[in-house]
């Protein structure tokens, strides 16, 4: 039988899982995630031509000089993208100049990415703030990255109450098999951490009931059980 304390999750677990579930979402889904960007950069600039007729060429040039940028982080250039090539402005510039745009809001949360990837935590997460959540089916999905890349950072400073908040509002922004599995299961073990088992029995049995197909459904048993 196993002992209470092989049993409980610490802090460390959390932090290892939540850095490790970001890094295989982004590595299986990057091209998911570039088609996402697209999308918006289409819908929302679609609705700024329409209303806004001064927000067009704006908006424009905005996607026009974050192109470069999107480029170098695909290519895991991560200060490139950060900083430009000299040539082409990188994400913090077009965070600067565009900054009321949807493409400056995109430009912030990729920004974050790229410095927590760098492992500059409290700049990712200045940047990661600056994010404004957009609306329809594509941007969802970056609505919850962006919520639960807050959630992991939080969770590495041990704040966990404001990571548990985060992982609840990154599964609320995406409620899919895709990303809500993979935060619904942080939520569970920071809410173990802090010792409110009842919502974390709550988390867990939401992926065996709801995303059962799930990689995060293969062992999840494992974690109901503990907490039964």
């Amino acid at each position: 039988m196993a002992t209470k304390q092989n049993q409980e999750i610490t802090h460390d677990e959390v932090v290892t899982e939540a850095v490790s579930k970001t890094e295989q979402f982004f590595e299986k889904n990057q091209k998911l995630i570039m088609w996402a960007i697209v999308a918006v950069f289409v819908i929302i600039g679609g609705y700024f031509a329409n209303k806004y007729l001064i927000a067009q060429p704006r908006a424009e040039k905005a996607s026009a000089e974050m192109f470069a940028a999107v480029q170098q982080f695909n290519a895991e250039q991560w200060q490139v993208a950060l900083d430009g090539d000299g040539n082409n402005a990188g994400f913090v510039e077009v965070v600067e100049t565009y900054a009321t745009t949807p493409q400056g809001s995109l430009a912030a949360h990729y920004a974050g990415v790229s410095y927590l990837k760098l492992g500059d935590a409290e700049n990712a997460l200045k940047f990661l703030r600056k994010y404004r959540p957009a609306t329809g089916a594509p941007a969802e999905i970056i609505n919850a990255q962006n919520a639960g890349l807050q959630g992991d950072i939080h969770a590495n400073n041990g704040d966990l109450n404001k990571a548990a908040a985060l992982y609840k509002k990154a599964v609320k922004a995406s409620d899919n098999s895709l990303t809500a599995p993979v935060y619904l299961k942080k939520l569970g073990m920071v809410e173990e951490q802090l010792g409110n088992k009842a919502a974390a029995l709550e988390a867990y049995q939401r992926i065996a009931d709801e995303y059962y197909t799930s990689l995060e459904a293969r062992d999840i048993d494992t974690y109901i059980g503990r907490l039964k």
